[in-house]
């Protein structure tokens, strides 16, 4: 729990104190109950760890399936409207904005959610659909739609999104808030 209040206190800049984390922000309250509901899941409590991830959905506008996968350090800022699928797996020191779906597009079995890996961050409205790839330390920008894999530091933006390479020096806050990279 202190990594998460040190996550969001690094990546929020309104956030003042860990107190005013621990108690305010849906998105940490989404994640640190996804944990609880994750721990059923995998024990084979599936109704139990359903029922309480829809309470978790009601109390937060956040929706997490108990059967994703969900690294250390994740945060969710301004999070109404995320929804997260059953196969999605999301590494550390991710970030995502309010309205991000890690979605599917087939109802078929098996893996059908993005996997997300280490220090991606995924701007406002942004779907991430399929069974795909997002590499680490990759920015998705405002309202892209990504149905294709991504290698490691790109920039994915538009409709459908296309990744760009990083270029030296860019910082992902920047990247996130530049008006070119929104839709």
């Amino acid at each position: 729990m202190r990594e998460d209040l040190a996550a969001a206190k690094l990546r929020d800049p309104a956030a003042r104190g860990a107190l005013e984390i621990a108690l305010l922000y849906p998105g940490l309250h989404a994640v640190w109950w996804h944990r609880v509901w994750h721990a059923l899941w995998v024990r084979r409590l599936r109704f139990l760890a359903r029922a309480g991830s829809q309470l978790t959905r009601w109390f937060t506008g956040i929706e997490i399936h108990p059967g994703a996968t969900i690294g250390r350090r994740f945060f969710i800022d301004h999070g109404m409207g995320v929804v997260i699928g059953e196969t999605a797996e999301v590494g550390d020191d991710v970030m995502l904005y309010h309205g991000v779906t890690l979605g599917g597009r087939t109802t078929d079995g098996g893996k059908r959610h993005p996997t997300l890996e280490d220090g991606v961050a995924v701007g406002s409205g942004a779907k991430i659909l399929g069974p795909i790839r997002i590499g680490a330390r990759s920015v998705v920008g405002a309202n892209a739609v990504v149905t294709r894999d991504a290698p490691a530091d790109s920039i994915l933006v538009g409709v459908p999104a296309k990744p760009r390479a990083r270029r030296a020096g860019e910082d992902t806050r920047a990247i996130l808030t530049a008006p070119e990279y929104v839709i």
